[in-house]
């Protein structure tokens, strides 16, 4: 009886103390944040495909356990699907407008006539910078070597993007400081892209005799570069970027777009012509 005992009162005190050790285990211990999967869907610039797949794939080193997937378009249509329900956790957008319009922290004067409220504001920040360049076909038949040039009999046809996306809006201001606008658009020398992809590849097809795009996305396609774009003839290209109030991972999310602000992330956005934002 008293071997019965002491082997019940052994029994117990063995499972007393298992119980106890699954209770002092911390609940985010290395071994639960390593097994748990998470998936961050993150909206960009069109202009952004290239690097922002390289780096996606660096991150997968840094954060196995993370996914991303990426959606790029121009960012007018990116604002928009979000604004529609799309999910989203991080959005960079190529201009300040498009995330002006998501931003509760920006008035109607600011660019949210609507009173949107999609971004974490003490997230935001202005992540990179571009410049806006005027690219032509290989062997450039027209011989067109400056933005002037457009004024000129050198040009047929010249693509640029839509005034809703960057690209386009960077590109009338260009061509409205030139005082060439309104002469282009009647003697139908303007042809128009949803977005800044498809304005390349009309370049690089040789569709049209120039087109006005980012220099990164000139230096990605291996098109020729003639001229580029200074402070009197457009404003500053910056893209910001911010982690939405809408995430369900906010700290993952928070994490990537730390990553995107590292040296190892500059290193690929600055080898096509990305510059950290000043």
């Amino acid at each position: 009886m008293k071997k019965t005992i002491a082997l019940l009162l052994c029994l117990a005190m063995l499972f007393a103390l298992t119980a106890c050790a699954s209770k002092t285990e911390p609940a985010g211990s290395e071994e639960a944040a390593e097994a748990e999967e998470v998936t961050l869907y993150v909206f960009a610039a069109a202009s952004m495909t290239e690097t922002l797949d390289q780096i996606i794939a660096l991150y997968k080193a840094v954060a196995p356990n993370v996914t991303i997937v990426p959606t790029y378009d121009s960012s007018g249509t990116l604002k928009t699907q979000i604004q529609e329900g799309a999910q989203c956790d991080l959005f960079i957008s190529a201009a300040q407008k498009q995330m002006n319009q998501l931003d509760a922290a920006k008035d109607a004067e600011g660019g949210n006539e609507e009173g949107l409220d999609f971004v974490l504001s003490d997230t935001r920040v202005d992540l990179l910078e571009n410049k806006v360049v005027l690219a032509v076909p290989d062997e450039n038949p027209k011989g067109i070597e400056t933005f002037a040039d457009l004024g000129t009999d050198k040009l047929s046809l010249l693509c640029i993007g839509n005034e809703d996306v960057p690209v386009g809006a960077y590109s009338l201001e260009i061509l409205n400081a030139l005082g060439i606008m309104d002469a282009l658009e009647s003697s139908g020398k303007l042809t128009y892209g949803s977005n800044v992809k498809e304005v390349t590849t009309q370049v690089k097809e040789g569709t049209v005799d120039a087109g006005i795009i980012y220099a990164t996305d000139a230096f990605s396609a291996g098109l020729t570069v003639v001229d580029q774009a200074t402070s009197d003839l457009c404003r500053q290209v910056i893209y910001p970027a911010a982690v939405l109030n809408i995430t369900e991972n906010e700290q993952a999310a928070r994490d990537f777009l730390a990553f995107l602000q590292s040296d190892e992330a500059m290193t690929v956005f600055q080898s096509v012509g990305f510059a950290p934002a000043p």
